[in-house]
């Protein structure tokens, strides 16, 4: 590619066709539904005495599968609405997938492979339904539909401000709750409320994004929360999203609900302050991009410290 300046820059040499749709993929970002489903499941280790390790891994494969899908699903949505710059090296490009942009896909190809998974994630959660009943099926049904027309048309509901809040209640109260019933076969406070801190971690690695991204969101016509209420706002948001988790948490533990270990996710608080600080500075692109690494590390190590306490505190009790 020629710049004004006689300067020529060359496009990447062209991943292997497994490394190009791991990128589609986002794959980085299957460690999220992944904990989800990792909280609910050994909430019902603590709260029920109950695991098993095949409806664990289907429920887990079931919720990265979506998680793909509406990954790759709104990539091909933000390249045809002009959200995304069809030129790779653009300052709009900020995020790291840009397949469509590098000519590695074909915007079809991506929409494509989005469908594939959306139907591997049904499979998956369809078969675990058959095991564990209606209420899987119902949950699962409001998991495909919301992961689709989060920028799926004709909702797509990422552009309507309400991504915020979709993230949140799929990954928190959605996939937390219903992996304790896959596990469990009934529903309980316990993983209720532990789904909130979930929820709400979740919607912040949103909230970084939309920050990131709220002025060429704003130009677009893409309303997302940041760019309904601004980037004050939208940061005062992530630091009550964050403050929430943590004082759920505390709060479980407080009234007995939750075990004293469970305050390890504590650990993952300079983190969380640290994610803060990147995006409260300015609209700086490299500092974003760290904070949206850092956003998804907060998730991964507050459920991991939250799984861990349960399953000490299953085995002291055993």
């Amino acid at each position: 590619m020629d710049h004004a300046d006689g300067a020529t820059i060359q496009q990447p040499a062209r991943p292997g066709t497994l490394a190009v749709w791991l990128q589609a993929s986002r794959a980085w970002t299957l460690g999220m539904p992944f904990m989800c489903v990792s909280v609910g499941t050994f909430a019902a280790l603590y709260a029920a005495n109950a695991f098993s390790p095949w409806r664990y891994l289907m429920a887990a494969g079931a919720a990265m599968a979506l998680q793909a899908g509406a990954n790759m699903v709104n990539d091909y949505y933000d390249f045809q609405s002009g959200t995304d710059s069809p030129d790779w090296q653009s300052p709009e490009n900020f995020g790291p997938g840009l397949v469509i942009q590098r000519g590695y896909l074909t915007p079809d190809q991506v929409f494509a492979g989005g469908l594939a998974c959306f139907a591997a994630g049904t499979l998956l959660g369809l078969a675990v339904a058959l095991i564990c009943g209606w209420p899987i099926f119902i949950l699962g049904l409001i998991g495909v539909l919301g992961s689709y027309f989060y920028t799926g048309a004709p909702l797509s509901l990422a552009y309507r401000g309400l991504g915020d809040f979709m993230v949140f209640a799929l990954m928190g109260p959605g996939y937390v709750l219903g992996a304790y019933y896959v596990q469990a076969l009934h529903f309980s406070w316990i993983a209720l409320l532990v789904s909130i801190p979930i929820g709400l971690l979740c919607s912040g690695v949103l909230q970084v994004n939309n920050l990131r991204d709220i002025d060429n969101d704003g130009a677009h016509g893409k309303r997302t929360m940041a760019v309904i209420i601004g980037r004050t706002a939208a940061v005062a948001e992530l630091k009550f999203s964050n403050l929430g988790a943590y004082l759920v948490i505390l709060l479980g533990v407080i009234v007995g609900t939750l075990p004293w270990l469970a305050l390890a996710v504590a650990f993952s608080a300079p983190h969380a302050r640290e994610e803060v600080r990147l995006v409260a500075d300015g609209p700086d692109p490299e500092r974003h991009n760290r904070a949206m690494a850092l956003s998804g590390q907060i998730q991964f190590e507050f459920g991991a410290l939250l799984v861990l306490a349960f399953i000490v505190r299953w085995l002291i009790h055993r």
